[in-house]
């Protein structure tokens, strides 16, 4: 299980999911909704949510996409039980203590942080244009 936002989706998020993949047989991303990106990117996604959930969805290695959890995220994993969460090289919000807070709900989800790729030319602060 993958998390994001996948506004602008680009080279380094196609290697961030085909190495989250890689931890598994089945892919599912947990993508970001938008008043949750607004309050931690301060800013809404250029895409909707439904926008963003076709695109990810349209990509052969991805398995299933949901929308996370408009709160609770903890919740919402705890329904998904993935046996593996990939985080990015990048992803703070929401990781401090992650490991913990599963354990304690009773889950024993193994996290990992997956390497990035050409992170000064894709990311996606880097690519959108200044206006």
């Amino acid at each position: 299980m993958v998390f994001g936002t996948f506004d602008i989706l680009h080279p380094g998020h196609i290697h961030f999911l085909e190495r989250a993949k890689k931890y598994g047989d089945f892919l599912i991303v947990s993508l970001a909704r938008e008043a949750n990106v607004k309050k931690i990117k301060g800013r809404a996604p250029r895409h909707t949510e439904l926008e963003r959930k076709k695109m990810l969805g349209s990509l052969r290695f991805v398995d299933r996409v949901v929308l996370g959890a408009a709160k609770d995220y903890v919740k919402h994993i705890l329904q998904l039980r993935p046996d593996v969460i990939a985080l990015g090289y990048d992803q703070k919000a929401y990781t401090a203590g992650l490991k913990q807070k599963l354990q304690r709900a009773g889950l024993k989800t193994k996290i990992v942080r997956v390497r990035s790729h050409k992170p000064h030319v894709y990311k996606t602060s880097k690519l959108r244009p200044v206006s």
